[in-house]
């Protein structure tokens, strides 16, 4: 797979972070910012993660599929939560084995299984899947419509989606337009919005929730916790890479602050008569 620098780097930061996130100082802090430890590097928390699975009405024999998982936040607990059957795909092979340890450890019910696959290309047969989710990773991708393609194909005509996103608001200035980009997930930008997006990719909007105050609240307890704890995060990351990291969380707290940003909960079907 050729990657382009930008998606090289986002790739080697990922899995880098995965490094360190399982750390008991950084599950400590995740699980008091979103209520778990899984070492996460989504924003998805506790309750919204209790809310996607009602959502999406999980149950034995259901199968869901979770696109980006990561360390299995929050799929490994949706499936401990309802015993479905679960496939989790990512690219860092780094995150899904923290994946399978930590499914191996919730003696699951259902069927678990973790894939390394790009979200633009899923290996699965169409409408294989009941469900689809994923937490914060269109905003990760330059290839978002690609991705809500695969996830489309995979799907039962009468599965249902259900995923968060972070997004840069309409009608900015140019100036205020940079600052939130640099602020915000590495391919965040978007050119056309996520409801429209959605639409060309063969998806119809059941309901829409804006998470942003949510978001703004977490993020601010991320950045007070990192500060408390900044000579241990330095230990941990290295200096540069917390001191960096520490700076982009307030920049990300000071674009929401400022309207720049927002975090959105889609909940999706398939378009009648385009599946």
């Amino acid at each position: 797979m050729t990657r382009t620098s930008d998606e090289q780097a986002t790739f080697d930061r990922f899995t880098k972070k995965y490094q360190h996130v399982q750390s008991n100082l950084m599950r400590e802090i995740e699980r008091s910012v979103c209520g778990c430890d899984y070492g996460a590097t989504s924003w998805t928390t506790l309750d919204e993660a209790r809310e996607v699975g009602e959502m999406l009405a999980l149950k034995p024999g259901k199968r869901l599929l979770d696109v980006g998982s990561g360390s299995g936040w929050p799929g490994v607990y949706l499936a401990k939560e309802t015993g479905c059957d679960i496939v989790m795909t990512d690219l860092p092979l780094t995150g899904l084995r923290i994946a399978i340890d930590r499914a191996s450890t919730e003696r699951i019910g259902g069927a678990c299984l973790a894939i390394v696959a790009d979200g633009v290309a899923l290996p699965f047969p169409r409408g294989w899947f009941d469900a689809v989710t994923h937490s914060d990773l269109l905003c990760c991708l330059p290839g978002k419509r690609g991705v809500l393609e695969s996830c489309r194909r995979t799907i039962r005509a009468d599965g249902k989606m259900v995923f968060s996103v972070i997004s840069i608001r309409s009608g900015l200035t140019a100036a205020d337009h940079e600052r939130a980009a640099a602020s915000g997930p590495p391919f965040i930008e978007t050119d056309i919005p996520y409801p429209e997006m959605l639409r060309q990719a063969g998806w119809e909007i059941t309901d829409h929730r804006d998470l942003t105050a949510e978001y703004r609240v977490n993020v601010g307890r991320m950045l007070k916790k990192l500060e408390t704890h900044s000579e241990e995060v330095a230990i941990l990351f290295g200096d540069d890479d917390a001191s960096n990291e520490r700076a982009h969380i307030h920049a990300t707290f000071e674009s929401l602050g400022q309207g720049l940003l927002r975090r959105e909960l889609f909940d999706v079907v398939p378009t009648v008569g385009n599946y």
